[in-house]
């Protein structure tokens, strides 16, 4: 099984930590047990919980948002050009532009691409990075629920 470290926190984000009916959040050991009767590489399941420990520690250096204006214009570097393909990019320029995501939260979300040791990002990929990001933030309860439904009902296309 040739698995990658947003394999795991996909895995793990849809295993254990979407079940909102419930409050218990088994603890890391226990999830990484978990992880590892699943089949996962103990690599990848350390790495995974290293990024979720990341995006916790992030969250708070950008939940206010910066000095951004919204006419600001975010320019990617190449590293984050080979990355996020343009698709991508149209993307997160998209949710930003519907309110979906903030000029922070899109800060946050591209930080957590690029903690990914994958060379390339696709839509999909970038949808569940998205969901966690803003699974993390408080009082993005309405952003998060619209991701939730297009990245469950995988609802069709986007205008841009």
């Amino acid at each position: 099984m040739k698995e990658n470290v947003l394999d795991v926190l996909m895995y793990l984000f849809e295993n254990y930590y979407l079940d909102s009916e419930t409050e218990w959040r088994p603890e890391r050991s226990v999830l990484q047990g978990k992880l590892l009767e699943a089949g996962f590489p103990t690599l990848e399941v350390e790495q995974a919980f290293d990024w979720l420990e990341d995006l916790v520690a992030r969250r708070d250096a950008h939940l206010h948002g910066g000095s951004q204006t919204p006419d600001s214009l975010r320019l990617f570097s190449d590293h984050e050009i080979r990355k996020l393909d343009l698709e991508a990019r149209g993307f997160l320029l998209f949710l930003e532009q519907m309110g979906i995501l903030t000029p922070a939260n899109r800060e946050l979300v591209i930080d957590r691409v690029m903690a990914l040791e994958t060379e390339e990002i696709d839509l999909d990929q970038l949808k569940w990075v998205i969901l966690m990001v803003l699974f993390n933030q408080p009082g993005q309860e309405a952003a998060y629920a619209w991701m939730e439904d297009l990245v469950f009902d995988n609802a069709g296309g986007y205008l841009h």
